[in-house]
């Protein structure tokens, strides 16, 4: 993942784009934030909007776009969100029904694409201060769960916050805590270190979304919300139609990570 790691954004969604990557996202282009996807029709697409900013751990907005646009204007000009993620899910009447790495046959006049923030931002900090993530080192997809708490309801939407899990050095989680409340923007600080039985979470060696990382004697479960958050939502409201990126499978913006420090909006 080495040289993966140091690729520029525009690089990274180039070869995204060509089909030469359609893996997880976390590890490549280091310092360029990374973002999830959610693509709804205008219908309810305002509604959405109020639910992000009821929640703005698990659902920051980075940018949304006019109705039929696929270029997110506010995070990367010449970027296209059809093509520009690895791999995505479609979801009808809330089930997923495909995972397609190109939705150019698929898009709409009236979708609407919401570009969240994401962890995966903070990963470059916290290897810079020799924070160990290890899924990064085995090449995994970091673990995702659902949780038993419920995100502030909207209009329509409604459902359990996602959380991604990382473990981290006893010694290192309080430096993993502080470096990661600098963005809220990529969801900010932890929800909960320790029990995952708190957060609802059964079996933490079986993750809802991504792979399972076993944790060693020397480590502790850390949480943060999760742009996962929505799908899960989905799920529940059950649209006619919904497009998300697939779990770990993130949009990579030319924003770096600098310009979202201590940030909770992007917008005036």
């Amino acid at each position: 993942m080495t040289h993966l790691g140091a690729l520029t954004s525009q690089e990274a969604r180039g070869l995204i784009r060509e089909g030469q990557w359609v893996g997880p996202t976390s590890g490549i282009a280091l310092g360029y934030v990374q973002a999830n996807l959610v693509i709804l029709r205008k219908d309810i697409a305002r509604d959405f909007y109020t639910f992000c900013q009821l929640n703005p751990r698990p659902m920051p907005l980075l940018d949304m776009t006019e109705p039929g646009d696929p270029i997110p204007r506010n995070v990367a000009k010449d970027a296209d969100l059809r093509t520009d993620l690895p791999r995505y899910r479609v979801y009808r009447q809330g089930v997923l029904v495909d995972e397609p790495t190109d939705l150019r046959a698929l898009w709409e006049d009236d979708f609407v694409a919401f570009v969240l923030g994401c962890s995966f931002t903070t990963e470059h900090q916290l290897l810079e201060h020799g924070v160990r993530l290890r899924h990064l080192e085995q090449g995994r997809n970091v673990p995702m769960f659902k949780t038993a708490m419920p995100c502030h309801a909207s209009q329509s939407f409604h459902g359990p916050l996602v959380v991604s899990m990382r473990p981290i050095e006893r010694t290192q989680v309080s430096l993993a805590e502080e470096i990661t409340s600098h963005y809220p923007l990529a969801h900010g600080g932890p929800i909960h270190i320790g029990d995952p039985a708190v957060l609802g979470i059964a079996d933490i060696c079986h993750p809802d979304y991504g792979d399972a990382i076993e944790l060693q004697d020397n480590e502790v479960p850390v949480f943060w919300a999760c742009g996962v958050t929505p799908q899960a939502v989905i799920q529940e409201m059950a649209p006619d139609i919904a497009i998300t990126h697939a779990p770990g499978h993130m949009f990579i913006t030319d924003l770096r990570d600098d310009q979202i420090r201590d940030r909770r909006s992007l917008f005036h």
